[in-house]
């Protein structure tokens, strides 16, 4: 028997279910980050930790590892073409000399769920990433140039039906 000096267990959250969220698409962002040595000592890879923002699951987490140094290269292919994506998803294009700046920017993640085996229980994997919002983000640029109209002339051109000045 074990002495608890009045615990009260009313006053304590309960530990939430591990079981692998459904499959689907959730606004998580990168809550840490950190590079880890392999198993081999051959390699790193970087551990990213995903947070759930919102719905049913909100606050559940999610992990995912690139094997950003490896001595098998597509194993590195697939992990850089993640970075990439994970960098565009949160708007983040120069380049990138800590993970700590994609923390705390919202995006979209596919999550599947990877099925029990060689004694693991099944878990989330996340396949896929993606802007937070559909819309894309907003772009300063100069239409003499060749660049995207500005937001300003598209509300000119929709009041008077017509086209915005080329400046």
């Amino acid at each position: 028997m074990a002495k608890l000096g009045g615990f009260n267990p009313t006053e304590h959250e309960e530990v939430k279910s591990f079981d692998p969220i459904p499959e689907g698409k959730y606004v998580a962002m990168i809550t840490d980050s950190e590079m880890r040595q392999t198993k081999a000592m051959d390699g790193e890879y970087l551990s990213l930790r995903f947070e759930v923002l919102d719905g049913p699951y909100k606050g559940r987490l999610i992990w995912t590892n690139l094997n950003l140094r490896n001595k098998n290269p597509k194993a590195e292919e697939i992990a850089t073409r993640n970075l990439a994506s994970i960098c565009r998803s949160v708007h983040h294009l120069t380049p990138l000399d800590d993970s700590e700046v994609l923390h705390n920017k919202p995006l979209k993640i596919k999550v599947t769920i990877r099925e029990a085996q060689n004694g693991y229980d099944a878990s989330n994997e996340i396949r896929g990433y993606f802007p937070a919002t559909d819309a894309p983000p907003q772009v300063a640029s100069n239409p003499a140039s060749g660049g995207v109209t500005p937001p300003w002339a598209n509300q000119e051109q929709k009041k008077d039906g017509n086209k915005p000045l080329p400046f």
